[in-house]
């Protein structure tokens, strides 16, 4: 082990000792100021945490959170010196988690928080639009792909997150109940947005996103629910606008 690894280590791990050759001004064994760096650095992390993932916070409340995310950090610490990426394991964290174990959706809501830190963070292209849609030759239009642009994300949940995400930020809204929930995170304009979606949509956006073309994604959003209606999941589509304009020859 290298040491800058140990060094890493000790600033994750209180058990450790202070690293080999780490003194004061005065020459001694810098072990509390070490402790103190030691603590900044995973407050910091946990900060991190708590900005990435609000809504997990506001649902554990701020001071289980916080404990908790001393225990995530020692256990994923950043891999990447980009923040961004940082927290790319709670849910999985979340699912193995003993004390929140009776909170099933959480690692649902965690992938949710994810999908919005990366749609914000992914790259631009144009997407479809109404206007567009109706400047593309009509008689090939069901035969044409749509691919889905770079920031939209899809997520799947057998819990309703989406009315536990939207209670969460306001207490006015509706009270979830049972029942599992499709979602669509779509950012038309600077600010990613959840979209919760009706039956169907996620096989018809799915199937788009996997490059089927128009009628071949209709068809099996329709044989996955007999109440898919094409019309407003383009409707979505269009407003949101997570379509790329396909290529026309």
């Amino acid at each position: 082990m290298s040491a800058m690894d140990g060094f890493a280590e000790a600033l994750l791990d209180p058990a450790q000792a202070v690293p080999e050759g780490l003194i004061d001004p005065e020459g001694r064994t810098a072990g509390k100021r070490f402790d103190v760096y030691r603590n900044n650095v995973v407050a910091s992390l946990s900060r991190a945490l708590a900005e990435g993932f609000p809504t997990i916070q506001s649902l554990v409340g701020t001071e289980f959170f916080n404990a908790m995310a001393g225990v995530y950090v020692r256990a994923h610490p950043p891999t990447d010196p980009r923040m961004m990426y940082f927290g790319a394991e709670m849910p999985a964290f979340l699912a193995a988690f003993g004390p929140v174990q009776h909170l099933a959706y959480l690692p649902d809501i965690a992938r949710l928080e994810l999908g919005l830190r990366e749609s914000y963070h992914a790259g631009d292209a144009q997407g479809l639009t109404a206007e567009v849609l109706a400047s593309l030759p009509q008689d090939s239009l069901e035969e044409l792909s749509f691919p889905m642009v770079p920031s939209a994300r899809l997520i799947s949940s057998g819990h309703p997150i989406f009315l536990i995400w939207t209670r969460a930020r306001d207490p006015q809204a509706s009270a979830p109940v049972p029942g599992g929930q499709d979602i669509l995170i779509a950012r038309p304009g600077f600010d990613p947005e959840p979209h919760l979606l009706g039956p169907g949509m996620m096989a018809f956006f799915t199937a788009l996103s996997l490059a089927a073309p128009l009628s071949e994604a209709i068809a099996i959003a329709a044989q996955t629910a007999s109440e898919f209606d094409p019309g407003q999941a383009l409707a979505l589509a269009l407003s949101t606008e997570i379509l790329e304009v396909p290529e026309v020859s």
